[in-house]
């Protein structure tokens, strides 16, 4: 073999060596975590499809991290528990960007809001009608929860508040089953249980975001944004986001959120 030959060939397999080990320097692994709004197995089915997206669209692989319930999932938040990225609700987005740089980069089109469905056996559908009756929600700190505190403020006139629920649709169940007099829901679930009347809607807050770790390099976490932001495009982005109940992501800033984290201010671990 020829010294040109060879020297060839050295400097191909050079360029090879350095492009498989940039590669392996920039897929890395991220932990997504996500709001405990279902048991943990139900929560897997719901997330995993928009895990396996992101890791196939931007070639890192992305694990779900799912919490036991809002107790665990409160007490990482406060605590900065390590993680890469998080999908939660406007007052945890807004807690973790101010307590801990988190930058909120994708969040849904659809803002959120909390609606008070009741019971049609109810003979009283307002607010003062289930003072003292029963109101199933999802644990403390989760939205809903916050929401009908504010629905009911006067500590001495207070419905018996029941979080109990492992989701928003769990709630409703036990409303039907009459263990429950109203619940507490997300508003786009209205519609559908049209056989529950509608006694009260919260404030809208924009819609629940991706926030990344200032820990998380600009790469990653612009491929990251940039999967989002295209998934309804993307082949199989109705089971993803059907999933999540969602029609699209749009881009998110911290500003979206400012002031939000004020929801958390009456519990526990706040200050």
């Amino acid at each position: 073999m020829n010294r040109v030959l060879r020297k060839g060939m050295h400097a191909a397999l050079a360029t090879l060596v350095g492009f498989a080990t940039a590669q392996g320097v920039h897929a890395a692994e991220y932990k997504l975590l996500v709001e405990p709004s279902y048991n943990v197995q139900r929560a897997t089915e719901v997330y995993q499809p928009l895990a396996d997206y992101l890791s196939k669209a931007t070639g890192h692989k992305i694990t779900l991290v799912t919490s036991r319930n809002y107790h665990f999932f409160w007490r990482d938040v406060r605590q900065n528990a390590p993680i890469d990225f998080m999908f939660a609700e406007a007052h945890f987005t807004d807690f973790r960007a101010k307590r801990f740089q988190f930058e909120p980069i994708a969040r849904t089109v659809e803002n959120t809001s909390y609606t008070l469905l009741g019971s049609d056996q109810l003979t009283n559908t307002t607010l003062n009608g289930l003072i003292g009756k029963g109101i199933v929600t999802m644990p403390s700190p989760s939205m809903g929860f916050a929401m009908l505190l504010q629905f009911f403020p006067d500590p001495v006139r207070q419905p018996n508040m029941m979080s109990t629920a492992q989701s928003w649709q769990d709630g409703v169940e036990i409303v039907f089953a009459g263990e429950a007099d109203a619940a507490i829901v997300p508003t786009w679930l209205q519609s559908q249980y049209p056989n529950l009347i509608p006694i009260a809607t919260s404030a809208e807050f924009p819609g629940a975001a991706v926030s990344a770790s200032p820990t998380v390099p600009p790469e990653a976490k612009q491929a990251v944004k940039d999967a989002l932001l295209k998934l309804h495009e993307a082949e199989g982005a109705y089971e993803v986001l059907s999933e999540l109940g969602v029609s699209q992501f749009v881009e998110a800033s911290a500003a979206d959120y400012d002031g939000d984290e004020k929801v958390l201010e009456g519990f526990f671990g706040y200050k």
